[in-house]
């Protein structure tokens, strides 16, 4: 975080925006949430809306710094790098749960990439908790009780069905 005489208030929702209010942030964390993203490559050819090689890893030293998310070696390839959210940036599910809840209301979405934040707002903050717990044992490797389905997956599910569909 940055030093009290750098930040340009003590407003807690100013303070948010210094960490996640540039264009780039939560869109990362969105795609390591909901899309899986684990690796720099997947989060740059992945996200629908393209974002540059060099913002892609300016943001995500920032984040890093900030404590939004950790890279260790991936154990399964030696010159690629693990992304993980940590638990501030996994708190953030109800927050963009509330913002595509908003956007769907109010801006010209697209029924496949809004089907996920309907479906999370549907499911309230229930899902959403089960949705973080999920997430806590991805990427923090917090062990679930067996036999817990899988938020990611009825999400993802979802996703490919409504892509088929406008596919037809």
């Amino acid at each position: 975080m940055t030093t009290v005489e750098e930040r340009r208030s003590g407003c807690p929702i100013n303070l948010s925006l210094e960490v996640l209010g540039d264009k780039w942030s939560l869109l990362i964390i969105r795609d390591m949430m909901f899309g899986n993203r684990r690796h720099f490559r997947a989060l740059l050819t992945q996200s629908e809306e393209g974002i540059a090689t060099n913002i892609l890893a300016d943001r995500l030293r920032r984040l890093t710094e900030l404590g939004m998310i950790t890279s260790v070696p991936d154990p399964g390839h030696k010159q690629r790098v693990l992304l993980s959210l940590t638990e501030p940036a996994i708190q953030l599910v109800p927050v963009l749960a509330h913002l595509g809840a908003w956007g769907r209301r109010h801006l010209p979405v697209t029924r496949e990439l809004a089907i996920r934040a309907e479906l999370l707002e549907r499911g309230g903050p229930e899902l959403w908790d089960a949705f973080m717990d999920e997430l806590r044992e991805l990427h923090l490797g917090v062990q679930r009780p067996a036999g817990t389905p899988s938020v990611l997956d009825g999400l993802t599910a979802a996703y490919l069905a409504e892509v088929a569909r406008s596919d037809i």
